[in-house]
């Protein structure tokens, strides 16, 4: 029989493979070079400095050997969707999806109902389909907004379908359908899109008043759950079906059936810990079980709205597989944003094109992990099952329970499922759902799927399956990766570490798969030294590099040199701009010095007791200046941060470092510092915009002056500082 998905390798490895030998070798040598050479004690040549160095490129030479376990072996994967459709026809599974938001005021509702009536339009049919929204931020507003949509959709869903449009996010195919004349622009276009600005001109009014209209609150019973004592963390659980897909008289305007669609608060009190979105995950999956209970379930973050209408059946090829369906757990799609500039100030291509290539390198060692959104489990697993050479799908199972009960019945006995109260002596968060005490529970709960002797599959089709927002501030990039670095690296630090975690359960290769984001954050130890000590170490006259005529000079410039150099290459062969890889260089050094610090500090305070584990949601909105600074590449400031105040005090010193090093050079002659004048010099290059942000620059997303004034008093006691 023929399969429903291809796997293919990669390309040009023969190429990388060349690469990563001479650069291991080159490696090597240096580290052999750092060894042999250690100043004598009491020489007064910067001892402890050349033993950090060596220390910092041991550690860079160890980390990048990890990273080759997902380098040397990438695929990607195809599907036969028409194969899938004469194959099962109409015996397709049913499908819940989840959509989650947290914080009305950084995820406002207009753009989480974007994303649900994007994953309601799928090329799906429609009583096969659940979408179910858990907003944990309990606010009346965002199910006034979900209530809306619910009558939006009666219009949206078929004139998606009969127009067979992308993407089928209101928001996005009317913003693109602005930009571009060829879209559609019938009386039928112009009636939906009037449709949609009423109603987000509706949702925007009632939630700057505050206020939601009686008439409107008189429409559904829903608002009735909210009160003048109700707030974000203090609240019942509430559930309500919106849409009943299973009900003959739930259809569009064109008569069809709708997806069935479900608003989730799960119960709020302060003396609960409420475990972030693994809580919110799991409160979703129990209430489901009540309402559709599909086999499938698929998760998405409320800013990232589907792109492909397709993404369900793409999926479908690979849990259908007559051969090698059975053993797939779930299928993770990469993620991808749609405000990326074409120079990637804050570097989002890290996030679409460096990770995407680390999942691809995953795929052929047993699964990419799970990155939180965009992903299709089975719900068996989500429930703790093990992986058996016995296992055998129930794709018939599911979308029963509610016809067995009226809705009023149904809801009743869902919100018993999302209480606080309902975990307790349970395994949930345990061996049942997601997993808690980290705020990374998507790659531990990826990490525990595997361990159960399941598989996973990227599959990133070419039409991207979501587009989401990526970061449009500085802060919200150092927010962004602290939480990521510090919730792996906690993660690391416990028994969840993958090596020991995943010993005898996963290969090794797999294990150092998993450990590349689990060393991100102690990366900024190594990475804070050499930005420093080597910079300094030439002010003060101290070499920690061969002189330019030795031959030992050779292996370090050629790991600095092929390694930037090939990055380079990858970055243009990913269409990249040059102007945005050496972006993406100036975000490595800012993310590793801030983000990735403060992840390692905290991270070690969580494992000693002296702080709790939180949850920080980076913001979705942007004002309109640091909107416009995004579009024009230049970076935001604007506060005084710590975080800022780091990155200031490295650039002066480099700067300072680099005039003073030159002057003595000129003066004395010397040619044993051309490496550390290299160094320096680069850093001071990719320091540029830091300057003008300090000196130049007279908008608001400047370095404020008590920046500046703080990193100048760093900066001094940093020259104080003896280098022996």
């Amino acid at each position: 029989m023929e399969r429903l998905f291809a796997t293919e390798k990669l390309g040009g490895r023969a190429l990388y493979k060349f690469h990563a030998i001479t650069l291991f070798v080159g490696i090597c040598l240096v580290l052999y070079y750092r060894a042999m050479h250690v100043p004598a004690a009491g020489s007064g040549a910067g001892r402890v400095a050349w033993i950090g160095m060596l220390a910092a490129e041991l550690w860079f030479g160890l980390y990048w050997v990890i990273t080759q376990s997902v380098r040397w072996c990438p695929i990607r994967r195809r599907t036969f969707k028409d194969r899938l459709a004469a194959r099962y026809g109409e015996r397709l599974p049913c499908v819940d999806i989840f959509v989650c938001t947290a914080d009305p005021l950084t995820e406002p509702p207009s753009l989480t109902i974007s994303t649900v009536l994007s994953v309601m339009a799928y090329n799906y049919p429609a009583e096969k389909l659940s979408v179910y929204l858990s907003d944990d931020g309990g606010s009346i507003f965002t199910f006034y907004a979900l209530w809306e949509a619910s009558l939006f959709a009666e219009h949206w869903l078929p004139f998606c379908k009969r127009c067979d449009i992308e993407p089928r996010s209101p928001a996005a195919y009317f913003s693109e359908a602005d930009k571009s004349h060829d879209l559609h622009t019938s009386k039928e276009h112009s009636f939906i899109k009037g449709l949609y600005e009423e109603m987000i001109e509706r949702i925007a009014s009632a939630v700057m008043s505050s206020e939601i209209p009686n008439e409107i609150k008189s429409k559904h019973k829903g608002f009735s759950e909210w009160n003048t004592e109700t707030t974000s963390e203090n609240h019942q659980p509430i559930v309500q079906i919106l849409i009943d897909g299973k009900d003959i008289n739930a259809s569009d305007s064109k008569g069809n059936a709708l997806p069935t669609l479900v608003y989730m608060a799960r119960e709020k009190r302060p003396q609960y810990h409420h475990n972030f979105k693994a809580g919110a995950m799991n409160a979703l999956i129990r209430v489901s079980s009540v309402i559709s209970n599909s086999p499938i379930i698929m998760n998405v973050d409320c800013d990232m709205y589907s792109n492909n209408c397709d993404s369900i059946k793409d999926a479908l090829c690979f849990f259908l597989d007559e051969e090698m369906g059975h053993k797939i757990g779930f299928v993770q799609y990469p993620q991808n944003y749609y405000n990326l500039t074409k120079n990637n100030i804050y570097d989002n291509c890290f996030l679409v094109h460096d990770i995407k290539q680390d999942l691809m390198g995953m795929d052929s060692l047993g699964g990419p992990l799970y990155v939180g959104t965009g992903c299709f489990h089975r719900r068996e697993i989500l429930c703790g099952r093990r992986f058996t050479k016995y296992y055998k799908s129930d794709w018939d199972r599911g979308t029963t329970q509610q016809t067995q009960l009226c809705i009023y019945q149904t809801e009743e006995k869902a919100k018993s499922l999302a209480t606080c109260t309902c975990e307790y002596n349970t395994q949930w968060g345990n061996e049942i759902g997601l997993k808690y005490s980290f705020s990374v529970e998507d790659v531990l709960t990826g990490l525990a799927i595997h361990c159960r002797g399941w598989n996973s599959v990227l599959m990133s089709p070419p039409r991207s399956a979501f587009m989401g927002v990526g970061p449009t501030t500085l802060a919200q990039t150092i927010l962004q990766h602290k939480r990521w670095s510090e919730g792996i690296f906690s993660m690391f630090l416990s028994k969840y570490c993958p090596f020991f975690f995943g010993h005898g359960n996963i290969s090794l290769i797999h294990q150092m798969g998993y450990s590349i984001p689990g060393l991100w954050a102690p990366n900024s130890l190594p990475t804070l030294y050499y930005v420093i000590i080597p910079s300094l170490s030439l002010l003060k006259g101290i070499p920690l590099f061969p002189e330019i005529m030795s031959l030992w000079i050779a292996p370090f410039i050629y790991v600095s040199s092929v390694k930037n150099m090939y990055s380079l290459y990858e970055a243009l062969l990913y269409g990249q701009t040059l102007q945005g890889w050496w972006n993406g260089q100036r975000m490595w050094v800012i993310k590793r010095v801030t983000s990735y610090l403060y992840g390692v500090i905290d991270a070690i305070r969580n494992l000693l007791g002296l702080s709790k584990m939180g949850f920080a949601i980076t913001s979705k909105v942007s004002d309109k200046d640091e909107s416009q600074r995004y579009e024009q590449g230049v970076m935001e400031f604007g506060s005084f941060s710590p975080e800022y105040v780091i990155i200031a005090t490295i650039a002066l010193l480099n700067l300072l470092c680099l005039l003073g090093g030159l002057i003595q050079i000129v003066a004395g002659g010397r040619n044993m510092f051309f490496l550390q004048v290299i160094l320096c010099g680069v850093l001071v290059i990719i320091n540029v915009p830091i300057y003008e942000a300090m000196f130049l620059r007279k908008d608001r997303g400047r370095i404020p002056f008590s920046v500046t004034l703080a990193s100048s008093g760093f900066v001094i006691l940093a020259l104080l500082v003896p280098i022996i």
